[in-house]
């Protein structure tokens, strides 16, 4: 709880030396190793993934008991601000609402220029309702990477679990594209990630209804795009946040997106009830938060009944 509240206070500013820079650091150097060192790409890649998030857990696993070492509330101090770093819901939802802020002054081309702060797509001839698009998918999509999943890890196994899912988080993120350079290589960071966001994913899209309920959205709505759009997506997870939060706004989203100069068309999620338009990106920003907000209560929840069950006590 106080990690959770410290991100909300200080989110991740750039001037302060931030763990998930360091593992991307990490990755690209072992990336330019494994692939000298071993003729299999896809080899290479498997190492490349065991070395670095085997690095993220032990390396905080170490700070921590170090630190504990010292003195019990130095470990917790440690705890607390390394969590912090692997929740990013105050940066998230400032990204998004840096895409909706100049969209509400008529400044589109800076909108633009935010939105590519957040996707990977190409966002430069976008019109407002395409960059809101991009914008309430990049939200929808990281309820769960950046925000649920983390603290879900958290719960479970404390900073070290975290900081391993951000690091499976990062991989993906970095090698797991289906071009020329990565198709073998990242194959294990992809599935990786697919596989510790199964989970997560499930339980957050089954948040988001009671989410939409609490936010004035379409409960309904939700639910029912959840279950016949949740499983269209080419990602077996990132579509169900995503048709859960189409439902609840009563918007559409997927269509023709351009990555890297080449067009890909996604399916549709949801059913166009409203035009998307920027006051939709405020409205998405709620959604997460309140989605977050559940799930903490849910995983904290159960993290003290299972303890009190154990222990007989108080947890």
């Amino acid at each position: 709880m106080a990690a959770m509240a410290l991100d909300a206070a200080i989110g991740d500013p750039r001037w302060l030396p931030h763990p998930i820079r360091a593992l991307g650091a990490l990755a690209a150097k072992t990336e330019v190793l494994t692939r000298r060192a071993i003729a299999s790409e896809r080899a290479a890649g498997v190492v490349t993934v065991l070395v670095v998030v085997g690095t993220a857990g032990g390396s905080v696993y170490l700070l921590v008991r170090a630190a504990a070492a010292l003195h019990p509330a130095a470990g917790d101090v440690v705890s607390i601000a390394l969590l912090a770093t692997t929740l990013a819901a105050r940066d998230l939802a400032g990204h998004a609402l840096a895409v909706f802020r100049p969209l509400e002054r008529g400044d589109l081309s800076l909108a633009r220029a935010n939105a590519a702060l957040m996707v990977s797509r190409e966002t430069a001839g976008l019109d407002e309702g395409e960059t809101t698009r991009a914008a309430v998918e990049s939200v929808a999509e990281n309820t769960v990477d950046g925000v649920t999943a983390p603290l879900l890890f958290a719960v479970v196994g404390g900073p070290a679990a975290a900081m391993m899912y951000k690091a499976v988080n990062t991989l993906d993120s970095m090698f797991g594209y289906k071009t020329e350079r990565y198709l073998k290589f990242g194959w294990a960071a992809a599935r990786l990630d697919d596989a510790v966001n199964f989970l997560p994913a499930r339980i957050t899209a089954a948040l988001v209804p009671v989410a939409a309920a609490l936010t004035g959205g379409r409960p309904l709505g939700a639910l029912r795009c959840l279950l016949r759009d949740g499983r269209k997506h080419p990602s077996p997870n990132s579509g169900l946040t995503e048709a859960a939060m189409a439902g609840a706004l009563g918007v559409q989203l997927g269509g023709v997106s351009t990555y890297f100069g080449a067009s890909s068309t996604k399916p549709f999620l949801g059913d166009p009830k409203e035009k998307l338009g920027k006051a939709h990106i405020r409205r998405t920003v709620a959604l997460m938060v309140t989605t977050y907000l559940l799930a903490a209560s849910a995983f904290l929840g159960a993290r003290w009944v299972w303890f009190g069950g154990c222990t007989g006590g108080t947890p």
